[in-house]
């Protein structure tokens, strides 16, 4: 379903893979986030993904209440806390997407896929 907002002057419609581009860009930015992980589910391989293919990592859901679910397939830097990271990405993509969409944030998942060491 896509999100959905309505006025008297019309209705706008958001679709999902907007709300997943928006979320990943913003993710990427936060401290301890190496990037958005693609899983191959046959192999079991994650797969650090380029910032072209963001997208991938991320899905989003609006229910019918018009509330935004949105799962993150993160890797997170090597020596930091998995805890500090996660709450952090839920914050700011929480008070960034509000902002940029309108619509509410039901929940985000974080499925941390992989850690990387930064050069």
């Amino acid at each position: 379903m896509t999100g959905k907002m309505e006025n008297e002057l019309g209705k706008v419609v958001i679709d999902n893979e907007v709300i997943a581009t928006y979320a990943g860009s913003v993710a990427v930015e936060c401290f301890g986030i190496v990037g958005m992980a693609a899983v191959n589910m046959k192999d079991g391989l994650v797969k650090l993904l380029k910032r072209d293919y963001l997208t991938h990592g991320i899905n989003v859901d609006v229910d019918e209440n018009n509330k935004i679910t949105i799962d993150f397939h993160v890797i997170v830097a090597y020596g930091v806390s998995i805890e500090t990271v996660a709450d952090n990405l839920i914050h700011t993509v929480k008070y960034k997407v509000e902002e940029f969409t309108g619509m509410q944030i039901k929940k985000v998942n974080i499925l941390v896929e992989g850690v990387r060491v930064i050069d």
